[in-house]
């Protein structure tokens, strides 16, 4: 999708979008974090309800390791426009990634048998009959597109979503990706059945969320306060779960804004201290800039001394993903192997294969392997997945 520059500012093609998906919608949700980008797309959506008195669904999906700031900036939204919301504030057991811990690669919020970082709040949606395509342990990014068509039955159904284009190079592959569109509109993706993700806000700059809550003098979360305070840029704050791939380099925050909850967190969330003390270190530890090896190695002995200091899980996991990794290439013009490294823009492209490649994707702890070109695998799906593996590694000798 190329740019196309509009003759209006964006708060005028926000409210523009949001009004036509009220025109066109017969369901209409809001995925709601709490962050400062979702906070102004709920107080833009919520103006255009009250308009037309009208009561949407608000979701927000609680992973219990949360700041405790963002719980009362969540309750403080429900509260102010309870009378135009349908409240679900999930507090059910659902699984998320642990990037920092290869012992315990995901962790389970609300899980059994352990002790919680805090109470759900007395509006927590706990009970797990409550929407019948919930189970146990149900991964986070199943739970948030069932709720989608659950809430929108066989009617024609929008969720506003508030990512912006800006954020990062994933979100705006998400807004531009090339899948069908409602009506052609640039702003929206399909997402099966009659579920439309509808993204008003996704041409704002981050100096325009701040602009808006400043002219608008709206509630945000007050933790963007704290973050200023703790030296961060505005374009370095972001509210998460904070143990995923991408979010555990703001971990080590949890220490100087709450440490009350950081002493519960250590407590819960494996690895959640070893994170945070190299979360800002730009070393070997995450892999996340550049790496090294020792020396007398090369990038797949490395690799592979790596993957013989795992967990057995772990290890298995990663052997598997691997060894699909190198019968893909084999396939395509390395019938001998892959080489040991190539050019770094082409590894960054990941126009080529090297077990560099690979030997940066196992320091990272990058669990699905998205490193390696690969997407998520279903948890349903993951046994019966270890199963071919098994047999497949065997035939192909890798």
């Amino acid at each position: 999708m190329s740019k196309k520059y509009l003759d209006i500012d964006v708060l005028t093609a926000a409210q523009e979008r949001i009004t036509w998906t009220f025109d066109t919608f017969t369901k209409i949700y809001i995925s709601f974090s709490g962050g400062k980008d979702s906070t102004v797309m709920l107080h833009l959506v919520m103006d255009e309800a009250i308009k037309r008195n009208r009561k949407i669904g608000v979701l927000f999906v609680d992973l219990e390791a949360q700041y405790k700031i963002t719980i009362e900036h969540i309750q403080e939204m429900f509260d102010l426009y309870c009378d135009h919301i349908e409240p679900y504030w999930i507090c059910l057991p659902i699984a998320l990634r642990n990037a920092v811990s290869q012992y315990e690669p995901k962790w389970t919020c609300w899980g059994d048998g352990v002790d919680w970082v805090r109470q759900p709040p007395k509006m927590g949606i706990t009970d797990r009959t409550y929407f019948p395509f919930y189970h146990y342990d149900m991964e986070f990014e199943e739970f948030v597109p069932a709720f989608g068509k659950w809430y929108g039955g066989d009617q024609l159904t929008a969720c506003f979503v508030g990512i912006r284009a800006d954020e990062s190079l994933n979100r705006y592959r998400t807004i531009v990706r090339d899948k069908s569109r409602y009506e052609d509109k640039g702003f929206t993706t399909w997402c099966g059945g009659g579920l439309y993700n509808v993204y008003p806000i996704y041409d704002w700059r981050t100096e325009d969320i701040w602009t808006y809550n400043s002219k608008f003098n709206k509630p945000y979360n007050r933790l963007y306060d704290l973050m200023h305070q703790a030296g961060l840029s505005i374009h370095q704050m972001r509210i998460c779960q904070p143990y995923g791939d991408d979010q555990r380099k703001g971990l080590w925050l949890y220490q100087i804004i709450e440490p009350e909850t950081w002493g519960k967190i250590v407590a819960r969330v494996n690895g959640a201290n070893q994170g945070s003390l190299y979360a800002k270190d730009s070393g070997n530890i995450l892999g996340n800039l550049k790496i090294t090896k020792p020396e007398g190695h090369t990038w797949e002995s490395f690799s592979k001394l790596l993957l013989a200091s795992m967990p057995d899980k772990s290890r298995e996991h990663f052997e598997n993903k691997i060894a699909v990794f190198l019968k893909w290439w084999m396939d395509r013009g390395y019938p001998n192997g892959i080489p040991d490294y190539a050019d770094p823009k082409d590894e960054a492209a990941r126009n080529v294969p090297s077990w560099r490649r690979i030997c940066k994707t196992l320091l990272r702890n990058d669990y699905w392997c998205k490193g390696l070109s690969f997407t998520q695998t279903k948890s349903e799906s993951y046994d019966k997945y270890l199963q071919v593996m098994k047999r497949r590694r065997a035939k192909w000798g890798l």
